[in-house]
């Protein structure tokens, strides 16, 4: 709900709709390579699209059948990467979120093994996010650190 106050020459405007993650997140200590806010969603937006892509290549091959490997580590690493972000905003637990996303690196790490014995082109598609969590993971260890 939104409370607004007037006086000779200001409105004042109280939002109390605000995420209450975005709230605790901005009193965290940041690494000093923290990205804006506003390359975050830019930025997951083309991942989750190489992703998709780097599914359906893998599958295309492989229909899920040869190589049963790379689609255990494939769906382990989209469980972790969707338990990080609850471990870190839901539950505000930056420790536990860094735990969970050095698994999600190894996960990243042998889903491309694993796809690239299958197609090469749909485990290098996946080197951009590979190197997206890896710079996530020191910015988590970071707020670990620092906080």
């Amino acid at each position: 709900m939104n409370d607004c106050k007037f006086d000779n020459k200001t409105i004042h405007i109280n939002n109390n709709n605000q995420n209450p993650w975005k709230t605790w997140y901005n009193t965290l200590k940041k690494a000093p390579l923290t990205p804006p806010d506003y390359v975050f969603g830019p930025v997951w937006t083309i991942l989750y699209i190489t992703i998709a892509i780097s599914l359906f290549l893998f599958y295309r091959k492989d229909g899920f059948k040869k190589n049963s490997k790379g689609t255990f580590w494939f769906f382990a690493q989209l469980a972790l990467n969707i338990s990080w972000s609850y471990a870190f905003f839901t539950l505000q637990n930056p420790k536990l979120a860094f735990a969970i996303i050095l698994l999600l690196d190894i996960s990243i790490y042998m889903t491309i093994k694993e796809f690239s014995k299958v197609d090469v082109s749909s485990s290098q598609i996946l080197y951009p996010y590979f190197i997206w969590v890896l710079f996530a993971t020191y910015l988590n260890g970071y707020i670990v650190g620092a906080n």
